[in-house]
């Protein structure tokens, strides 16, 4: 008989838009060992070939039937340093979950409803968490004579530095900004990333001997020969993307108009909607867009939606999307939620300008209706335009969400660091070494936008390089 998947409990939508708290709980125990029992322990899980960081989920997953909770945090601890995190924003579905057994419509267990790995990762994290675990000490006394600078604190960053100090190397952070976390603290939501649970994260990384400086610009307040000079027997560069794309279209300049990065950024990380609590003000349309179809866009329009609550205004926020839902390659979980609590979807729907009053503010959007056409490289359909069907919508703040491109800051001011067209660094992807010897690189910055666990992906082989190397001079 198959057994139905539990469901994680969630703040309903009508309180959760009131402010910025968490609006998955996660399984309690109950529901966790319901979940866990519902695992069939495969002799060949594939689940594990979906992670790409290796999590051996047969076993933490056995462990937590075993209500061994402990143990499952430290088997997760040895793939993953960040379980609380990934448990809350790593894609499952195109991932472990999409490789489970239940999915695969062969096999004799298809039941279509793949085991929750993600909400068990996050259990026994958080499990870690509220204990305060540590896992037992990896020092080598053969690297711990060595130094390695990290560039950058995202999810690339810090899972390299937290692998590398596990070995007692020690490891030096530099962040531009001035919190640690990256795309993690400035891009995430508070409601979809608590706070409390990222600084538990980073700090274990300081226990661990880690080291953070922030407001730290590499490439402006030392270059890499600099770094190489102070006794950094190698470099990391997780610099991630932070440049964001735009429309190209008339009026985008118009005021009210932001980009999801300078939006993103305000809220999460400046605090922006404690205004004037917090010293970072953000202005709150009552006629709010967003244009794009990924988890930024989705972010983006449940914070704006968030703001108009919070400052008692209607709630009018909407997407615009230039292909159909089943295109958006925003996470269907989120999608969901968007919903739930009122955000508005448009979609087959091309912005061709902004048109703003005698004071420069936007009001306008005038747009194209479109239709599917064939597939392009990424393999959706390509939206195509419809001649003569431009309409114009009311909008008094529009939010950009169409992708972020590379950082380019230190890549400019270092000769012979090779990077590509599109300006990402690049890298042998079986070692994630640069053109430059011992200077590594892994996350946003090399192979595009991604997701968080396939940035930790990359930075776990460049710092088993990284290792590899140090053990051979």
């Amino acid at each position: 008989m198959k057994k139905e998947p539990i469901r994680a409990q969630e703040i309903k939508a009508a309180e959760r838009i009131k402010g910025f708290s968490e609006v998955l709980l996660g399984y309690t125990e109950e529901q966790a060992l319901t979940e866990a029992g519902r695992c069939i322990q495969c002799k060949n899980p594939a689940c594990i070939s979906g992670c790409p960081v290796g999590i051996d989920i047969k076993k933490f997953i056995f462990q937590v039937c075993q209500k061994d909770y402990k143990q499952a945090y430290f088997t997760i601890r040895q793939k993953n340093n960040f379980p609380s995190i990934c448990g809350r924003v790593c894609p499952a579905e195109y991932q472990c979950r999409k490789a489970c057994v239940f999915t695969k419509k062969d096999s004799p267990f298809a039941s279509g409803e793949a085991i929750n790995i993600h909400l068990l990762e996050r259990f026994a994290g958080d499990y870690g968490v509220r204990k305060n675990l540590t896992a037992p000490s990896q020092k080598d006394k053969n690297f711990t004579q060595y130094k390695v600078a990290v560039v950058g604190s995202g999810p690339a960053g810090l899972s390299c530095a937290g692998e590398l100090a596990r070995l007692g190397i020690k490891v030096v952070v530099f962040e531009s900004l001035h919190s640690p976390g990256g795309v993690l603290r400035y891009g995430i939501p508070p409601f979809r990333l608590p706070r409390d649970i990222l600084d538990f994260e980073i700090d274990y990384l300081k226990k661990l001997g880690v080291e953070i400086k922030n407001n730290f610009i590499v490439g402006k307040l030392k270059t890499l020969d600099e770094l190489f000079g102070e006794g950094f027997s190698a470099i990391f560069l997780g610099l991630g993307a932070g440049i964001p794309s735009f429309l190209g279209i008339p009026g985008e300049n118009l005021c009210n108009i932001y980009s999801a990065n300078e939006f993103l950024t305000r809220v999460n990380l400046m605090q922006a909607y404690r205004f004037p609590d917090s010293h970072t003000p953000i202005n709150i349309g009552k006629q709010m867009i967003v244009i794009g179809g990924g988890n930024t866009a989705i972010d983006a329009a449940r914070v704006a939606l968030r703001l108009q609550k919070m400052h008692g205004l209607a709630l009018n926020t909407t997407i615009f999307y230039r292909r159909t839902e089943p295109e958006m390659p925003a996470r269907r979980l989120e999608i969901e939620h968007a919903k739930e609590e009122g955000v508005t979807f448009r979609f087959l729907v091309k912005p061709e300008a902004f048109l703003g009053d005698e004071n420069g503010f936007v009001q306008k959007m005038r747009c194209l209706e479109c239709k599917l056409g064939e597939p392009d490289s990424s393999g959706r359909r390509r939206p195509v335009p419809i001649a003569g069907s431009n309409f114009y919508l009311d909008c008094d703040l529009a939010v950009i969400a169409i992708g972020l491109k590379a950082n380019q800051v230190l890549t400019k001011v270092t000769p012979g660091l090779k990077t590509n067209e599109a300006q990402d660094v690049v890298a042998d992807l079986q070692t994630m070494e640069t053109s430059i010897k011992r200077v590594f690189a892994g996350g946003d910055i090399v192979g595009g936008e991604g997701t968080v666990i396939e940035a930790m992906g990359m930075a776990k082989v460049a710092a088993s390089s990284i290792i590899k190397q140090l053990s051979e001079i």
